[in-house]
């Protein structure tokens, strides 16, 4: 008996942690598309950028067999450099085909697209804060040119 009664309590929480996760999913695709999609890619910003990435960020870039680790700073200061250089804007698209949140955490990953062309995969992770979801890490795979 106590075995249903714990069955029919789960059954009728799993709207409401279904509803939770849904929250949560659209609140860290859009800080994806804030921070990343448009502070990195389309509107290059690097103060836009900040806003969605912890002070703490790291990209884990894979060269030649080895791995370096690129901090929040370094990266937005390329951003600033590159929103500067007066070039034309690439089209900017993203899609997000995994979202996965449990709890105060998230993974997603982002097929990004440049004027059409497929140009990264992103595997990104986010924690969850008190002043809400940030991007703590990525690591990626930049397809062919």
């Amino acid at each position: 008996m106590r075995i249903l009664t714990l069955a029919v309590a789960a059954l009728a929480l799993a709207p409401a942690v279904a509803a939770a996760n849904e929250a949560d999913a659209k609140a860290v695709t859009q800080v994806i598309a804030d921070a990343y999609v448009n502070g990195v890619h389309a509107k290059p910003d690097p103060a836009a950028m900040r806003r969605g990435f912890h002070p703490d960020f790291r990209m884990l870039v894979l060269t030649d067999g080895k791995m370096t680790a690129v901090t929040v700073d370094e990266w937005a200061g390329r951003v600033e450099k590159a929103a500067n250089a007066n070039a034309p804007r690439p089209a900017i698209k993203a899609e997000y085909p995994q979202v996965s949140v449990t709890g105060n955490t998230a993974s997603v990953r982002v097929e990004l697209y440049r004027d059409g062309k497929h140009t990264f995969t992103d595997y990104l992770l986010l924690y969850k804060f008190a002043d809400g979801w940030k991007i703590v890490s990525k690591a990626y795979y930049a397809h062919p040119r």
